[in-house]
Formats: C-alpha cells, structure tokens, sequence
C-alpha cells in the first residue's frame, strides 16, 4: 500500500465547502469522483483542514492509500483531466513512514495552519473582487486594528470566536502570528496557529473590523477574548475572502510544497 500526498487549490465558490455532504456538491466529493476515474477505483481522501462553503484554498493538503504503481506525476495531470477548472491538484508526492514507522497524516502531521483574509474596502464594491474578498464600505483604521489584534497572540480559550457547532475537543489554540497588511484599498489579514476553531478566523476578523471601524475600542479585543462567550463578540464575517493558503509539516516529509503563493490582486 502507498501513501499519496496532493496539494490541492480550489476557489470555494459554488461549493457547499470541501468535506463530503450528501448532496455531493463539495470539493472533496468531486475530488474523489476525479480520483475514482483516474484510478479506476474508490478512493477515500483526507485533508489537513476543512473549509465551509465559499472559502478557497490556495494550498489544501490530502493523503490517501493505495496499491496502484504509478508515475507520481500522473497523479497531478491524470486527475486534474477529471476536475472543473476551480479545483487544481498542484503537486503529489509518495510519502514513506518516516525513521519510526509512522505514517504522514494530512491532519495530525500538520505542525500549523496558515489562513489569509483579503477584505476590500472602498465606498463601493468591485465586480472583479467579487465572492474573491471580503468588502467593508465604511473607512478602516489599521492601526487601530493592529492595536487590537496584539491581545489574541498567544495561547488562549477562544470560546469567544467559536462557531456554536464547533466540534474541536478544545478551545485552547495557539494563535502564533495575526499580521495585517494595507495595499492601497486591499487590506490581507494574515493568521497562523496551530489549529483553528469552526469560523475562528471569520470571527475575529468581524471583531477587528467593529475596532477598525470604530464601533469599538482595540482594548475591547481583550474583554471580548477573556469573556468565552460568543455572544459577546462581532457577527461571523462573510467567508468570500478568506484563504486557506498553507500547512506547515516537518522537513522529514519532504512534501514538494509551494514556498509561497502569491495573494490574488496583489
């Protein structure tokens, strides 16, 4: 049996987001109907993260098993002939257990996960960004922003930015870097962790836009963090601009990963 390795890229428009829903319209159903027809056979498939619907990834990582001998690389042009044009595998690797019999896991190797949010901010939305990023009409303040994010770094219960269906067995994340960057009427919000809660990122990002906007002061990302309640926090945001854009694993895998990948319009 081998261990397949895929880097997928995918924009999440127009798909119920990527794990398996019995209406099938997910990017990991299409994914494994690509498979199937590629290999001639039923393939199931894990990712390192799951995205909800409209969410994109510039860099989703699967695993799956196999007793097929093929060319690495037909894996990538083979299975891609079977794709829509939103979903892309990019690269596939074979990965042996490493020194100490284990086995690579798309999840469970994955040391951190590293989000993008792409918000426009201008008096008025723009066609060609359109389900590509988040819009806010009302002026932003950055620093403001930057302000109030430097209270989230660290370890924490995020309960407070929690979906209320989160099924994470706990809310304690370590939130390892949230950088925010201004290109002009673009504003790329840059979050990485060792794991995040369902809609962790879509909440923090409606908290700091309520600071960013003035709604509220950057000291308030601090009560709304050490409150662990949802209630007190912003309403989700829009899922139109976020990005699941890296995975980080160790070295000892070897995976052909892209260093980096530039953000859309930027």
């Amino acid at each position: 049996m081998t261990r397949i390795v895929l880097g997928v890229q995918y924009i999440g428009t127009g798909w119920n987001g990527y794990q398996k829903q019995p209406d099938r319209n997910t990017v990991q159903d299409r994914l494994e109907i690509a498979l199937e027809k590629f290999a001639c056979t039923p393939l199931s498939t894990t990712c390192a993260g799951r995205t909800d619907t409209g969410v994109h990834a510039m860099e989703q990582v699967i695993h799956f098993d196999t007793e097929l001998d093929r060319p690495v690389q037909s894996w990538v042009r083979g299975v891609n002939a079977f794709l829509p044009e939103s979903i892309v595998v990019r690269w596939a690797a074979v990965v042996a257990p490493d020194a100490q019999g284990l086995d690579f896991h798309a999840r469970f190797s994955a040391r951190s996960r590293t989000y993008h949010y792409v918000l426009y901010n201008h008096p008025t939305p723009s066609a060609l960004l359109a389900k590509r990023a988040g819009w806010v009409f009302r002026p932003i303040d950055v620093e403001r922003m930057r302000d109030g994010a430097r209270h989230l770094i660290g370890t924490h219960d995020f309960t407070s930015f929690r979906a209320s269906g989160c099924q994470a067995n706990t809310p304690v994340k370590d939130l390892h870097e949230l950088k925010i960057d201004q290109y002009g009427d673009i504003i790329v919000f840059t979050l990485r962790a060792s794991a995040f809660l369902h809609h962790m990122v879509r909440n923090i990002v409606g908290s700091l836009i309520y600071i960013g906007i003035g709604r509220q002061e950057p000291g308030w990302m601090r009560e709304v963090l050490e409150a662990r309640s949802r209630d007190v926090a912003a309403p989700t945001f829009m899922p139109d601009g976020l990005y699941f854009a890296k995975i980080e694993y160790d070295p000892k895998w070897k995976l052909p990963q892209e260093a980096s990948m530039p953000l859309p319009w930027l």
